[in-house]
């Protein structure tokens, strides 16, 4: 296959389809997360769920950047944008997230000098131009972003620019699917693995969670055909009482990773000793911070961020969702207090929200769509 439209395919998705519904055990039920929000997505955009058998139920995990980030963190950013002598940077799916007190995008509306860019190298051209200015990007995502930040950093570094700092918020994605593992609330048979995230890191690291939980992972790409391969390959290693790591991505996806990103990542970053995950609490080692070598293009260090815990609204029920314990549609505020017009939680927000997914796609109830004909 060459083109996205081949991974597309409804003739090729019903047959593999099929080969899943040959192999279910009729009285089991199966748990599945897929652990990235864009492979949600693809699941409710294109109907997936509707071709499985009633015995397979997908668990939505904590996938998405924006979603796990906590609400303080959201609360220090604003902190630094406020400032007259800033501008503010970030990438478009963080202006509307809510804070305690607002978001970004209504605090530019009240005179913050805030900016939407695409990437790093962006925010370092502004800070180029505006020499007289402070210049902030705040750092989002996986590993799958990081590599990009670091390299940012290292050109700044190269170039001597001095008015340019990151507000470092990335986090790793092993040790929150450890955390999951080792939750008392939930029981899952098999991960689909994050596709953009292993294409930094590779599948070695996920080799844990077969050898010490005994649950498969199956690496898996974005396109509809991707997921339900990635699927199959799950079902048939638990019908045939296998437990392995298996990369259905392999056109994309090396075992090893990118090891020049992951060098980058090493010079610039270090391991946080904890940090805080929406829904999941605090974690250890599961973030990165600026290293000493370059610290002084760390903005929690320029600014002195306060770093206050803030609890998420009590009628928001993101924590959970993210834990895989409860479906977006049974949250208490899902789809009327909480929709993307006026969200109350992140994960209505980002387009890799699993709230958004069900309310952009038609999922309000937990009725399958296909179901009666």
């Amino acid at each position: 296959m060459k083109y996205s439209r081949e991974f597309r395919n409804a003739d090729l998705a019903r047959a593999v389809a099929a080969e899943i519904a040959a192999i279910t055990d009729p009285k089991r039920h199966y748990k599945i997360m897929e652990v990235c929000g864009g492979h949600t997505h693809t699941i409710y955009r294109h109907g997936i769920k509707d071709l499985l058998p009633e015995q397979i139920e997908l668990v939505h995990g904590p996938g998405c950047p924006v979603c796990v980030l906590p609400m303080g963190r959201v609360d220090d950013g604003i902190r630094i944008a406020e400032r007259p002598e800033v501008i503010f940077t970030c990438f478009g799916d963080m202006m509307r997230v809510p804070g305690s007190k607002g978001n970004l995008i209504e605090m530019k509306a009240e005179g913050a000098d805030i900016r939407m860019v695409y990437s790093p190298l962006d925010a370092l051209r502004l800070a180029r131009e505006n020499p007289e200015r402070e210049v902030v990007f705040f750092a989002i995502g996986f590993e799958t972003t990081a590599p990009s930040t670091a390299l940012t950093l290292k050109r700044a570094k190269k170039e001597g620019i001095e008015n340019f700092s990151v507000f470092c918020n990335h986090v790793n994605i092993i040790p929150p699917v450890r955390a999951l593992l080792e939750s008392p609330d939930l029981r899952l048979d098999a991960f689909i693995g994050p596709g953009h995230v292993s294409t930094v890191i590779g599948c070695r690291p996920y080799e844990f969670m077969a050898a010490d939980y005994g649950t498969p992972c199956v690496v898996a790409g974005f396109e509809p055909l991707d997921i339900l391969q990635s699927i199959l390959m799950i079902m048939r290693q638990l019908a045939e009482g296998r437990c392995e790591v298996e990369n259905q991505y392999s056109r994309v996806v090396p075992w090893e990773g990118n090891l020049q990103a992951l060098e980058a990542m090493a010079e610039v970053f270090e391991l946080r000793p904890y940090f805080e995950w929406r829904g999941l609490g605090f974690i250890a080692q599961s973030a990165l911070k600026i290293s000493e070598a370059y610290s002084h293009f760390d903005a929690e260090i320029r600014y002195e961020t306060p770093g206050v815990r803030v609890a998420d609204p009590k009628a928001c029920q993101c924590g959970e969702v993210l834990k895989g314990v409860l479906k977006p549609h049974q949250c208490r505020v899902f789809g009327t207090a909480c929709t993307p017009e006026h969200p109350l939680g992140a994960l209505m927000v980002s387009s890799e929200g699993a709230c958004a997914a069900y309310y952009n796609f038609g999922r309000k109830t937990g009725e399958r769509v296909g179901a009666g004909r």
